[in-house]
């Protein structure tokens, strides 16, 4: 195997994003062949011994994609200083396996898990603008200022947060389920912004990270992406990242030449996700965390 830079053979060895294996080098954390390294350094994983914090990188060559159901009261990360339970004790599979952005400790809903840091790295990052979306309860009835409001932007911790999508979906006993659709990922953005118009969150759920669903996993599941759901999600980065640059064109010698979604329900005794489209249940195997 060629050589690459350390920083990318640690993110596709699910130690974080390419950016936060950069700081490990930095921080004089990652050593090759018993030496420290800097970045801009490379090694070939197959040959080379490549540790972080003493501890030897295993570099699996089969890559890892899951989709899980949150429950309210996990955190999603790999480890907590507080000794809360995480997404990474719900999946009882060995190695490294990185959540895809964040879903706060209060709320359920899709998270995806992966062992390959670029993709994961990628489908995190700012700039390409991947859509989410969740299903929120909120107190009282949001009026159409308020609404307007939501979508335009407001201002949260001095800076305005983004144009998202916000539509009622239906209401019961003074409460309004919400669905918000929205690319930018601040801390507890929705609660933050709902409470601050006036409509504080009693329930929210994370349905969609861009085009994968969660459809069919009880809370607690989790489940492999398929084939076609995976390529699905490479297809988001890679004709961004292969775009070709446009080259004028000069004359002269010598020149160069989606989907149904997820309606409104009752305030869930079980929060079990619906069924597909079509009534019925797949028959594909589903694994439940313990």
């Amino acid at each position: 195997m060629t050589e690459e830079r350390i920083q990318k053979l640690l993110a596709q060895a699910g130690l974080g994003s390419r950016r936060a294996c950069e700081e490990f080098i930095s921080e004089h954390r990652v050593t090759v062949n018993g030496k420290m390294v800097e970045l801009g350094a490379k090694a070939d994983p197959i040959r080379d011994v490549i540790k972080v914090d003493g501890k030897r990188v295993q570099f699996e060559s089969k890559r890892i994609y899951l989709a899980l159901n949150k429950p309210i009261g996990v955190v999603t990360t790999n480890s907590d200083e507080f000794g809360r339970k995480t997404v990474r004790d719900l999946i009882p599979i060995e190695g490294h396996l990185y959540p895809v952005g964040r879903l706060d400790a209060d709320s359920e809903g899709l998270v995806l898990l992966t062992n390959d840091g670029d993709l994961a790295n990628a489908l995190t990052h700012p700039r390409y603008e991947h859509e989410k979306e969740y299903r929120v309860l909120v107190e009282g009835e949001p009026s159409a200022s308020t609404l307007k409001a939501w979508r335009h932007g407001v201002l949260l911790e001095g800076q305005k947060t983004a144009p998202a999508k916000v539509e009622v979906t239906g209401g019961d006993r003074g409460l309004t389920w919400v669905r918000v659709i929205m690319h930018e990922g601040r801390k507890r953005q929705i609660r933050e912004v709902a409470g601050m118009l006036g409509h504080p969150v009693k329930y929210l759920q994370r349905v969609r990270v861009g085009p994968i669903r969660l459809i069919n996993l009880k809370v607690g599941e989790w489940r492999h992406l398929s084939a076609s759901e995976v390529k699905l999600l490479q297809g988001l980065i890679e004709p961004r990242a292969k775009k070709p640059t446009t080259k004028s064109t000069n004359t002269r010698k010598g020149a160069g030449d989606a989907k149904k979604t997820v309606g409104a329900r009752s305030i869930p005794k079980t929060r079990g996700t619906r069924t597909s489209s079509s009534g019925k249940r797949p028959t594909s195997t589903r694994s439940r965390a313990r």
